[in-house]
């Protein structure tokens, strides 16, 4: 049935509302004509000035900076210690310097994100976590943007929404990497 039939339901209601539930139904399971485009969600933050998004399910959670953590000898200045977050020794590595950019500031906004890794616990120091962020696929565009602290050998793409872009972040291929894996002072 098409919108002008639904006005020929007005004497039966019954009806009118099962052919709304049928309708409703149908957009709700992608029958019915009605395509939602396809979303993708991420995490936002910044490292230095610059704003990235990391796919969600690369996050496990995201947390405060604890107030102490533990040195670890013989490691390079990038990883800045181990912490124990909810129970669980998370080493906390400040991606900006690990990344050859200068340290990152420790201020009220800085944040540790904890990544969902199978079998590398780390937890990222980043300036500030801006939240979810939510694009079309249409916004999506496969070339990698040059970056301030280069990082785009950990990038996989971009969205672009009018004049913002976002640097998809692959949380995953840097915890992977022989930067991040050589965490020990030479």
């Amino acid at each position: 049935m098409n919108a002008v039939e639904l006005a020929t339901l007005v004497e039966q209601p019954f009806e009118l509302l099962r052919e709304i539930e049928r309708r409703s139904a149908a957009a709700q399971s992608g029958a019915g004509g009605v395509a939602l485009p396809a979303e993708w969600t991420g995490v936002g933050f910044r490292i230095g000035e610059e704003q990235f998004v990391a796919d969600r399910e690369q996050v496990r959670e995201v947390l405060m900076l604890p107030e102490t953590m533990s040195r670890v000898p013989g490691a390079r200045r990038w990883l800045l210690g181990i912490a124990n977050l909810r129970g669980h020794l998370l080493p906390l590595i400040d991606v900006k310097l690990m990344l050859g950019s200068g340290r990152t500031s420790l201020r009220r906004t800085t944040r540790v994100i904890s990544v969902n890794h199978r079998e590398i616990p780390a937890g990222l120091v980043v300036d500030e976590v801006l939240g979810f962020r939510r694009f079309n696929e249409q916004e999506h565009d496969d070339a990698v943007p040059d970056t301030i602290v280069r990082c785009e050998r950990f990038l996989t793409g971009s969205y672009v929404r009018k004049d913002e872009s976002w640097p998809i972040f692959d949380l995953d291929a840097m915890i992977e990497s022989n930067l991040f894996l050589q965490a020990a002072a030479e």
